[in-house]
C-alpha cells in the first residue's frame, strides 16, 4: 500500500478517478498505484504537481535520482508528456504575468478553455504576452524545413493560431508579437515557473523535452531563459495588423 500517496489525495480532496482523470489514464492504473505499484517517472512527476507535493514525499524510495539542480522541478521526455494539467495549473495561478515564446505554439491556441483562460487571467491583472514567429520570416521557413513539414506548413500553423488568438484582441493586459529569431528553445513562462521545450533538430517541438524550470535566484537556471524572452520580445513587432 502506498500511504503516502493515499494521505496526499486525501488532503487534497481527490479521488482516483480524479488523478486518472487530469493524466489521461486509465482509474485502474491510479488504483494500482495505490496499492504499492511505483508509477514511471513522468507520471509521478505529474501526480506530483496534480497534489503539489514533491514527489519524495510520495515516492520516497525513488525519488532521490530526479532532482538536478535546486531550480530545476522535472523534466519531461517529450512536451505531449508534460500533463495538461501542469500547463493549465501553472497558468491559472499566475499573479502577475504569462509569457508564451514559440513558433507557433498550435496546440495551446487550439485549446479553447486554454485561450480563455489566457483573457481572463488578463482581466485579472495579469500582463499576457505572446510571442509567435513571423510566418513571412527566413526563421519561420527554416524551422519548418527542419522540423520536415516543410516552410508553408509552419507558417499555416503560425496563422491559424494568430486567428484563434483574436478573441484576445483588445482585452487589456494582452499583448501579442511576432518574431525573426532563430529559437532554441520555446518558453512557456508563469510567474516564477517556466516549461522550457528544447528544440532538437529535425525533430518536431512535441517530440522534444520540456524541463520545468523556477526562478530561485538572478544567476539560477531560469535566468538564463528569462533573458533570451526578454530580448526576443524587444526586437519583436506587433501582430495587430496580422490578427
Amino acid at each position: 500500500m502506498s500511504e503516502n500517496l493515499r494521505r496526499a489525495l486525501a488532503a487534497a480532496r481527490l479521488q482516483a478517478v480524479d488523478v486518472a482523470s487530469a493524466l489521461a489514464v486509465d482509474p485502474k492504473t491510479v488504483n494500482r498505484w495505490l496499492k504499492g505499484r511505483i508509477p514511471y517517472p513522468r507520471h509521478r512527476w505529474a501526480v506530483a504537481d496534480l497534489l503539489q507535493v514533491d514527489e519524495a514525499e510520495l515516492w520516497p524510495e525513488v525519488a532521490s535520482g530526479r532532482p538536478i539542480s535546486d531550480d530545476v522541478r522535472a523534466v519531461y521526455p517529450h512536451r505531449w508528456a508534460a500533463p495538461q494539467s501542469v500547463w493549465r495549473r501553472l497558468f491559472q495561478e499566475a499573479a502577475e504575468r504569462i509569457d508564451i515564446l514559440t513558433y507557433s505554439g498550435l496546440f495551446l491556441a487550439e485549446d479553447a478553455g486554454m485561450v480563455r483562460l489566457l483573457g481572463a487571467r488578463a482581466r485579472a491583472g495579469v500582463q499576457v504576452r505572446i510571442l509567435l514567429g513571423d510566418p513571412d520570416s527566413p526563421e519561420v521557413a527554416a524551422r519548418g524545413t527542419d522540423e520536415g513539414i516543410g516552410p508553408d506548413v509552419m507558417a499555416a500553423r503560425i496563422r491559424n493560431a494568430l486567428a484563434l488568438y483574436r478573441q484576445l484582441q483588445g482585452v487589456e493586459g494582452v499583448e501579442i508579437r511576432l518574431h525573426r529569431t532563430v529559437l532554441y528553445n520555446s518558453i512557456y513562462r508563469a510567474d516564477d515557473d517556466l516549461l522550457v521545450n528544447i528544440h532538437a533538430y529535425g525533430t518536431p517541438a512535441a517530440q522534444a523535452p520540456v524541463i520545468h524550470v523556477r526562478a530561485a535566484e538572478n544567476e539560477g537556471t531560469a535566468a538564463v531563459y528569462l533573458t533570451s524572452l526578454e530580448r526576443v520580445w524587444a526586437t519583436a513587432e506587433p501582430a495587430e495588423s496580422r490578427i
